[in-house]
């Protein structure tokens, strides 16, 4: 199955842009250790606002973007996506800047934006534009993974995320699976990417080394299936290993592409090893052969094979199908694990 990079130019993201003209003073007594505040007063102030920029032109709305960040940004994601949302016009834009790897050490930054998606409105146009010196934008390399990117006289340092030194603890793997590489998505959540050479599935599995960035609980059907409160997505307790798989996320994220639409568009590019990318998904995908390069990617990179073993539900009672699976005293073993392979990856 081929994902378009156009979709994945409209990802939704992880950071939100403040807006310079917007922020408000910090409060006298608030602590720098509590949580941040959010308040219907900023939103309204934001969606009433009367328009300052001009939306049709992408070279404007980069200008805007870089003066309103600060001069260091992080980007968590590993897919290498910085992204943003603003008000505009009484309409909530979303976009990202992207540093591809094979294109950063050219010069080049991906930059897109497009009014959010909504499952009660038709989808937005993206406004995708690959920039470079012939557009003014400067990037360079600072550092391993640290790059700047200037335009009209305002620069920004990207640190794209280190987790080069990112492993599965002792004993996490099964004989038959390989590590392809840690993911971030832009949920917030960690993942190890792991392969099954035996069966020919990949799986999502959590990285609880990681900072905890959600609240599970146990779902009504099985005390194996977790779900996260803030995300929405659903893991299945491994019965073999200490660990837990990625078996769902939920279906009204994906139909608007939010932050919580599953890892698919965050693989590790930054820490893939080679050719183990590549030749799992040949593996899988023999008639790929000659057609996709070490990443996944086709020709032209506009279209990338999409590794999303997981399902999209609306009740827990869709969920019921891993519990049938995995409880089917028949099915042991390697075979066990592809009870959580629900979508065509």
């Amino acid at each position: 199955m081929w994902l378009s990079r156009m979709l994945l130019a409209g990802a939704a993201g992880l950071i939100a842009l403040a807006l310079v003209a917007a922020s408000a003073a910090v409060a006298a007594d608030a602590r720098p250790d509590w949580p941040k505040l959010h308040t219907n007063e900023e939103m309204i102030d934001d969606a009433t606002r009367a328009p300052s920029i001009d939306t049709r032109d992408p070279l404007a709305v980069l200008d805007f973007v870089l003066k309103s960040l600060p001069a260091r940004v992080k980007v968590h994601p590993t897919e290498n996506y910085y992204y943003f949302w603003f008000w505009h016009d009484h309409v909530k834009w979303a976009g990202n800047l992207r540093l591809d790897p094979q294109e950063r050490d050219r010069g080049l930054v991906n930059f897109a934006y497009f009014e959010d998606y909504t499952e009660w409105a038709a989808e937005s146009r993206v406004n995708h534009r690959l920039l470079g010196a012939e557009d003014g934008v400067t990037v360079e390399k600072l550092a391993p993974l640290v790059y700047r990117v200037t335009f009209r006289g305002t620069a920004v340092e990207f640190a794209l995320n280190d987790l080069s030194e990112t492993r599965p603890p002792e004993g996490f793997l099964r004989p038959t699976e390989v590590y392809v590489g840690p993911v971030l998505d832009d949920s917030g959540l960690p993942f190890y990417l792991v392969w099954n050479k035996d069966q020919k599935l990949f799986h999502y599995i959590l990285n609880e080394q990681a900072p905890a960035a959600e609240a599970w609980r146990a779902s009504r059907i099985s005390p194996r299936i977790l779900i996260g409160n803030r995300t929405g997505f659903a893991l299945y307790r491994d019965r073999y290993r200490d660990r837990k798989i990625l078996i769902g996320i939920y279906a009204s994220n994906a139909a608007v592409n939010n932050y919580y639409d599953g890892p698919f568009d965050q693989l590790p590019d930054n820490f893939i090893k080679d050719d183990t990318l590549h030749d799992a998904i040949l593996a899988l995908e023999p008639g790929l052969k000659g057609k996709i390069d070490r990443f996944g990617n086709s020709p032209g990179g506009k279209e990338r094979f999409l590794i999303g073993p997981y399902m999209q539900w609306r009740t827990e009672e869709d969920l019921a199908v891993v519990k049938r699976c995995a409880a089917d005293p028949k099915i042991k073993g390697e075979r066990w694990y592809g009870c959580f392979v629900i979508e065509r990856q």
